[in-house]
């Protein structure tokens, strides 16, 4: 969500803000719904997984669609294309999505699972089913979709003969070495009028109590539990990236109104995020890499603002930084103060 204001942008509309609100508090924002695909991948200089962005599309209200004549285009419409795309470009490799609870709907789930494994929340009170049985020989009518009715996950949940099996996670939300509770198996999730999904659903229940039992699905049956919760786990790093976003690349700072220089600009904000990334990657091969501390804050690995720092200096040493080679243009400045200049000047950019 982009929050931005005008009544010159076409595009804006009224959105609940998910930064901002809670369970308890509901807050409407104006601006820009954009959708971002992001490749999650781990990034040896900061000890973590980063999402970096490769693909981005703005999303418009319905509201926006009816006054220009356009037929408006939801959300996991605009989601089912850019799997296709994605697809396309890479037909031999095996894609994993990992998504939120907005995309856990039928016409999704149905159209990308041919081409992705998609991981997802998932409704407790959702319609599970058995399998469909085989059919028999000689028998008439259509072939059925689905089998006996399972019970809900909310019962499945309260239900003390339901077998728990602990998994322990390396990366839990910042933590480290988090033990949970899973069940798991495998349904068909049908409702009437929508496509048939064969999924594989996990219950995840807290030792400890500090969060809400929750239950995920994924499109992939033979997939297994530690594998589904390391990947979903790994997603809450998109939300990293849109506020170090905000915080170093000036999105939500635009002051453009016309639609093509929005449709423009923020998507190359985005796609800066990776480029900085990817030319990070040479800087930490030859050691260049370095992380800015303070007494009162160690920081054992780099983050971004360190990495775009240093990316900074690199690109601007050459151009704006360099020393003449003549003995009497220099000694005015020590060396040391011009290099923490610099330093200061690549972080405050």
């Amino acid at each position: 969500m982009e929050r931005r204001w005008g009544a010159r942008i076409a595009a804006r509309g009224i959105y609940r803000d998910p930064v901002r609100s809670s369970r308890s508090h509901f807050v409407k924002v104006s601006g820009l719904r954009w959708l971002c695909m992001m490749l999650l991948v781990p990034i040896p200089w900061a000890a973590r997984v980063w999402a970096l962005p490769f693909l981005t599309a703005l999303c418009p209200s319905q509201r926006y669609h009816d006054s220009q004549g356009k037929r408006h285009k939801k959300l996991t419409d605009w989601a089912r294309q850019m799997v296709k795309q994605v697809s396309r470009w890479l037909p031999n490799r095996p894609i994993v999505i990992v998504a939120d609870s907005a995309f856990a709907a039928l016409d999704f789930l149905g159209a990308a699972r041919r081409h992705a494994t998609v991981i997802t929340r998932l409704r407790l009170d959702a319609a599970l089913y058995a399998p469909a049985p085989e059919r028999r020989p000689g028998q008439r009518g259509r072939t059925r979709l689905k089998g006996e009715r399972l019970p809900a996950l909310g019962e499945v949940l309260a239900d003390s003969a339901t077998a728990w099996t602990e998994l322990t996670l390396a990366c839990w939300y910042g933590e480290h070495d988090r033990t949970v509770e899973v069940a798991s198996s495998t349904a068909v999730w049908y409702h009437p009028g929508m496509p048939t999904v064969p999924l594989r659903w996990i219950l995840i229940r807290d030792p400890l109590k500090q969060f809400e039992s929750q239950a995920l699905l994924c499109t992939a049956q033979e997939a297994t539990p530690s594998f589904i919760l390391e990947c979903f786990v790994q997603r809450w790093q998109v939300e990293v990236t849109f506020e170090e976003a905000r915080a170093h690349l000036g999105v939500e700072t635009q002051r453009q109104w016309s639609d093509k220089a929005i449709a423009r600009t923020t998507p190359c904000l985005f796609a800066l995020y990776s480029l900085v990334t990817l030319a990070a990657q040479q800087l930490f091969s030859t050691g260049q890499i370095y992380r800015r501390c303070a007494a009162w804050y160690p920081k054992p690995q780099a983050t971004f603002s360190d990495t775009i720092a240093c990316v900074r200096r690199n690109l601007w040493s050459h151009a704006y930084f360099s020393i003449s080679p003549h003995e009497s243009d220099m000694g005015k400045i020590p060396r040391p103060l011009v290099d923490r200049f610099i330093d200061s000047l690549c972080y405050a950019a």
